[in-house]
């Protein structure tokens, strides 16, 4: 066994680490997703990001780690998911009696929104779809991610400076 306090860096611990929780950390993620493919892809990225942290991080510590990081990388996935889907109704649900021209502004300024909530900083990210796309209150937000209503307040008033910039008035 490995002693707690030894970085997951030495390969052997790394892969005693792997051993011990990468199938809880898949059947947690395809629990969530119902998505194997989906849960696998996600569990590889993590124990990716895992290996790049490797110094931070103790052998005592690594299954929070891996729990966290898998859990923000599928909430990522369905907020992501949420937002094309959103997009893609709001198409469908179109009239017909729009020009051409508004149509095209539409969607050069949906693809403008796009980008800008893709191009802001993962934390904001997040924060801002789970409060935008979920309809998550503040409160809700802290307690999945696991900081403070005054961080999540932090995060949202970033991302929103930032989509301003980016796109003018939202």
């Amino acid at each position: 066994m490995s002693n707690n306090n030894e970085s997951v860096c030495e390969p052997t611990t790394f892969e005693l680490v792997f051993s011990l929780h990468s199938e809880s950390l898949r059947n947690f993620v395809y629990y969530k997703c119902g998505d194997i493919q989906q849960a696998e892809d996600i569990v590889q990225d993590t124990f990716i990001k895992l290996w790049m942290n490797c110094a931070k991080v103790v052998f005592d510590k690594a299954k929070s780690y891996l729990f966290t990081v898998a859990n923000n990388a599928f909430l990522n996935d369905v907020a992501h998911k949420k937002v094309v889907l959103n997009y893609q109704k709001n198409i469908t649900n179109r009239s017909s009696n729009e020009t051409p021209e508004f149509l095209l502004e539409e969607q050069e300024f949906s693809e403008k929104l796009k980008k800008a909530i893709a191009d802001l900083p993962v934390k904001q990210r997040e924060v801002f779809l789970l409060s935008r796309i979920d309809k998550k209150k503040y409160t809700e937000i802290a307690e999945i991610i696991g900081i403070s209503v005054k961080g999540v307040e932090k995060r949202m008033s970033q991302a929103l400076i930032a989509l301003r910039k980016q796109i003018g008035n939202i």
